[in-house]
């Protein structure tokens, strides 16, 4: 399929292509505070529109090849290719974080190369059984109508996560974008629609009632769903009455685990950006640090050493790396936590002192040593830029520790040894266990939680499958 791109020279071409003439929202940049664009408030009108258009479109979009519907995906990832710096500097000051680092245009980055590692992966019917007694071939059929619902902190890169895999499987997708990043999210989707066929893809940036109504649609097939495990589970109960699939990315809190043989110096940078990438705003970043005693004091020092080289600031800027918390809430919650950690004795080794004066939600980058396992800083997930260390001696105490919450999306563990890593990774309870890094996906790996962390899988063919209805032909 060949389709001539459309291009926005800058992010204001963008946001007059996707704001309403008139009304809507003001979105303010976290970083300054300056107003970004308008969002639209679109209704439970718009959404029933949305999801008609989508439900009438789903049938010849769904009877196309597999090959047919990936050339579409791969015209979608030229055109985000071709708007990439508009769109990363629109994501840059809707959201907060920096264009560079592993941020904005990393982000714009990944979203057009997962579209075409998905439009790639190859499902072919598998043959059951094959013998005198007959045959029978498992095949995945398209659902229908997909409903997505995103979160704030990777607000383009989880919507093509979710829209990825449900085009290439036949379906159609209507997105809620968070109400913190609207305009990013109905950026992309306007930019990959100047290359998709119409009404595959909509956005309804609505407020949370529309996103219930979404939830509880009858011609809905499936939720996807990445964000807090308190809203995933009244999306569970609000889907229930129409027996509806779901896919849930619920919260994490993820713990690495450092072996005693490490080389501090070797793992700082790798630890660092574990904890820190998205300014700690990503679910599966790493989230409580256990160190063994023997290198806890050379993890700590080297650990200072990274995050007192690490910029911090408006995302505009090329120099700066980290950002802003996105809102204020999430701020209060990073503050809170760490005043908690101060008040019961734990050291701050660097950070832990925000300007209250200065503009933006920005809070320093903080590292917590000697505190308490049980500290809320340590039990609660802070999804911000403080990272608390706990020394351990015990192993299978600590492994145990590790496992005494009830979530577990993802962990890791750092060693020099890759056989000793490995059985400590299968000791761990949590759908993905990192070693020498953490928080790598790739679109060819399965990723999903286990316990309150969510359900279902994404990426790769099986999480294709997870888009596609099973069928059994038997002859």
């Amino acid at each position: 399929m060949t389709v001539e791109t459309a291009t926005f020279a800058t992010a204001a071409d963008l946001l007059d292509a996707v704001q309403p003439a008139t009304g809507g929202r003001e979105m303010l940049d976290p970083a300054t505070g300056a107003v970004v664009g308008r969002a639209p408030e679109h209704t439970a009108a718009d959404l029933e529109a949305a999801i008609a258009a989508a439900r009438a479109a789903q049938p010849a979009w769904g009877a196309l090849t597999h090959a047919e519907r990936g050339a579409a995906m791969n015209s979608a990832a030229d055109a985000i290719e071709a708007n990439a710096e508009a769109l990363a500097e629109l994501l840059s000051r809707e959201q907060g974080k920096p264009l560079n680092g592993p941020n904005a245009r990393f982000e714009v980055g990944a979203c057009s190369a997962w579209l075409r590692a998905t439009a790639s992966f190859e499902l072919e019917p598998e043959v059951l059984f094959d013998d005198e007694g007959g045959r029978a071939e498992l095949h995945y059929r398209p659902l229908g109508v997909v409903g997505a619902i995103g979160p704030w902190n990777w607000p383009m890169m989880i919507a093509v996560w979710q829209i990825a895999p449900s085009l290439r499987m036949g379906n159609t997708v209507v997105v809620k974008p968070s109400g913190n990043t609207p305009l990013s999210v109905l950026a992309l989707a306007h930019v990959m629609n100047t290359a998709l066929p119409a009404d595959l893809l909509h956005v309804v940036a609505g407020r949370r009632d529309v996103g219930a109504l979404l939830v509880e649609h009858p011609d809905i097939a499936k939720i996807m769903f990445t964000g807090s495990t308190g809203a995933g589970q009244k999306i569970i109960k609000d889907s229930a009455d129409t027996v509806k699939r779901l896919t849930m990315e619920l919260g994490g809190n993820d713990a690495g685990i450092v072996l005693p043989d490490v080389d501090a110096q070797a793992i700082a940078q790798d630890l660092f950006w574990g904890a820190f990438i998205n300014t700690g705003q990503t679910c599966a970043a790493l989230k409580r640090l256990y160190v063994h005693e023997d290198v806890y004091d050379d993890v700590c020092a080297a650990l200072v050493e990274v995050a007192r080289n690490v910029p911090m600031g408006v995302g505009l800027d090329e120099n700066n790396v980290l950002g802003p918390l996105q809102n204020k809430s999430q701020y209060d919650i990073v503050a809170n936590l760490v005043q908690a950690a101060k008040d019961s004795g734990a050291r701050v080794l660097i950070g832990g002192d925000p300007d209250e004066s200065a503009p933006g939600y920005f809070y320093p980058t903080t590292l917590v040593a000697d505190i308490d396992n049980d500290n809320p800083l340590v039990a609660e997930e802070q999804f911000g830029p403080a990272l608390p260390i706990i020394k351990y001696s015990n192993l299978d105490a600590v492994i145990e520790q590790a496992n005494a919450l009830d979530v577990g999306l993802g962990g890791s563990v750092w060693s020099a040894d890759r056989d000793r890593a490995i059985e400590v990774a299968s000791r761990i309870q949590s759908g993905t266990v990192w070693i020498n890094k953490h928080g790598a996906v790739d679109p060819r790996m399965p990723f999903g939680g286990m316990k309150q962390s969510g359900f279902g899988l994404e990426f790769g063919v099986e999480g294709l499958k997870h888009l596609g209805a099973p069928q059994v032909i038997n002859y």
